[in-house]
């Protein structure tokens, strides 16, 4: 791996962390977007326009970085631009179809939450496209752990009543799904290009397809002041940024001792929309439910340390 600083220990705890902090914050910086722009819970349109402007906005930051470090964002041939046209359309416009629907059904606390499911389907989809990447017992107690998690999240005020809608915890739960799927065929793609070009052109193909189906379907964007469009910056920023130092970190170390820092990002989510949204965090269901993910998320990438990462 060489002697990078990004291999020094304590750089790779603190940038894993501020991403995975990035991340977590969306929850709440979504939440509030809506709230700022004056978005309906039911006005799918204007919520995919605020989506497409978000990840087009991330596209083209992470194309312009990597065209001022001297990477080839064009002429990737035929085949490398279909590749990135289909990972776009599911990775971006399709995850993010039901992940910003599902939010405006849920809460920021319950939505992170939910959408940890993305690491265990990660774990049971690669158990069937890798050969070495079985399932393992750990892997298995991990992934029975984090969905029993999710069950108690969505308890009721009855013992056996779930607070759960399709709309709302289900849209989130099948977006966690589209990106475990997606991952798989992304890092794939990422075998044959840059990463960072990779990332650049689907984020940005993706917003701009989320667009079009808004402003199609009748959706805008209005309610513009300093806030709301600072708000908006800040989360096409913090998905180039967080992505960008991730890729450095997974560059310069072993993919788990990077990965094992993902179960933060259900905590900072529900921690930051219980502070800046006001939302219920100390119930007994949501802390239960916070360890159970978070302790099933640890065992499932904590196992993933083998000789061939």
């Amino acid at each position: 791996m060489g002697h990078s600083r990004f291999s020094d220990r304590k750089v790779v705890v603190a940038l894993a962390l501020l991403c995975c902090l990035l991340w977590g914050s969306s929850y709440p910086a979504i939440k509030t977007g809506y709230a700022w722009f004056g978005i309906a819970r039911n006005d799918i349109p204007a919520q995919l326009v605020f989506a497409g402007w978000r990840f087009l906005g991330a596209g083209l930051i992470l194309l312009a970085w990597a065209a001022a470090t001297r990477k080839a964002i064009w002429g990737l041939g035929f085949g490398a631009g279909r590749q990135l046209v289909g990972l776009g359309l599911a990775q971006t416009t399709l995850q993010y179809v039901f992940f910003y629907v599902g939010l405006a059904h849920t809460t920021g606390v319950k939505g992170s939450i939910m959408n940890a499911t993305g690491t265990f389907f990660s774990v049971l989809l690669a158990h069937w496209v890798y050969h070495n990447d079985r399932l393992s017992h750990a892997k298995l107690c991990g992934c029975l752990v984090g969905f029993a998690g999710v069950m108690v999240v969505n308890l009721g005020r009855g013992t056996l009543d779930l607070d759960f809608t399709l709309l709302g915890e289900g849209f989130v739960v099948i977006a966690a799904f589209v990106l475990a799927a997606a991952s798989i065929y992304g890092k794939q793609v990422s075998q044959r290009m840059d990463s960072v070009v990779m990332t650049g052109w689907q984020l940005g193909i993706g917003g701009a397809a989320l667009l079009a189906i808004g402003w199609g379907l009748g959706g805008s964007l209005r309610g513009f002041t300093w806030g709301s469009s600072v708000l908006l910056v800040y989360l096409a920023l913090l998905s180039s940024a967080a992505f960008s130092l991730w890729s450095i970190l997974l560059k310069h170390n072993r993919v788990s001792q990077v990965t094992v820092f993902n179960f933060t990002v259900p905590i900072f989510g529900a921690a930051l929309s219980a502070l800046f949204l006001g939302e219920a965090l100390w119930e007994w269901k949501n802390l239960l439910a916070l360890v159970l993910v978070c302790g099933g998320i640890w065992l499932v990438t904590r196992d993933a340390a083998s000789p061939t990462k």
